[in-house]
């Protein structure tokens, strides 16, 4: 595999082709449909490149095209990486059924690994921090959200230059540095949810005690949160976990039964 100042050289394909294919691939969802899901967004992102890579080969071009108006269905963010490592392929003529099959085989695993580093780590995590910055009136809330979503958007340049440069090599790479990095999200995730079940779910039992003439305990005062404070928050946090993870509970059903129980509970004056 060439080293990226030797394939600069020798190649029609700059730096600002990359770049540009990275920023088009934001179109992927602008024709979305049942049929090819993302695959006409998929095509203007690609289109500039193939048309430099085939010039006046209408034939090829036209081959390359028809490829990439096929289904395809994967992550945003890591798309550029694909279309990367596929410009690679398409400079390099390699065989259509080539570059067909490794863009059918790869999109798949991709979509696997975006989604679970960014959209269900990295963003849930981030937001979970930055809501509770908002909640206290500060403005780092929206702002850090803000700028860690501005850095995951323009992290497809990134993305597009390793598949480009590295070949069929990033994918390896993605996939060992992914689980590393998953493993630490993960981690600082349950931290993070555990901070948050204390700050956001709330229950308070205002029923009271009588145990002598005149006098009475709090029952969350004066039992509860002197045994363990916020018990009946993290308690009921975990039934609604063992009802979705073990039960197959529906969370609209879960919603629906949480609001029943806030509701009618006060109305009974037991919180």
């Amino acid at each position: 595999m060439a080293s990226n100042k030797e394939k600069e050289t020798t190649s029609t394909i700059t730096k600002k082709d990359i770049n540009k294919m990275a920023l088009r691939s934001i179109f992927m969802q602008t024709s979305m449909n049942y049929e090819r899901m993302q695959s006409a967004g998929w095509l203007l992102a690609m289109l500039p490149v193939l048309k430099k890579i085939y010039k006046d080969d209408k034939g090829g071009l036209s081959s390359a095209m028809q490829d990439n108006l096929e289904f395809i269905n994967t992550n945003n963010t890591v798309a550029p990486l694909l279309m990367g490592l596929l410009t690679s392929l398409e400079e390099n003529h390699e065989k259509r059924s080539t570059i067909k099959g490794l863009r059918i085989a790869l999109f798949g695993p991709l979509a696997g690994i975006g989604d679970a580093i960014f959209w269900f780590t990295v963003l849930p995590i981030v937001a979970g921090i930055t809501a509770s910055f908002a909640k206290q009136g500060s403005i780092l809330g929206p702002l850090i959200f803000f700028l860690v979503y501005v850095g995951i958007f323009f992290s497809r340049i990134g993305f597009a230059r390793l598949g480009y440069y590295t070949g069929s090599k990033a994918i390896t790479k993605i996939r060992d540095n992914s689980s590393m990095i998953s493993k630490a999200a993960s981690i600082l995730g349950v931290t993070v949810i555990g901070g948050l079940i204390a700050t956001y779910v709330n229950i308070n039992v205002l029923s009271k005690i009588k145990v002598a003439a005149g006098h009475t305990i709090s029952i969350q005062t004066q039992f509860l949160d002197k045994i363990f404070p916020n018990i009946l928050a993290l308690g009921y946090t975990f039934l609604l976990y063992w009802l979705l993870k073990k039960k197959n509970v529906s969370p609209v059903v879960l919603i629906l039964i949480t609001f029943v129980l806030a509701i009618g509970l006060s109305w009974l004056g037991v919180l």
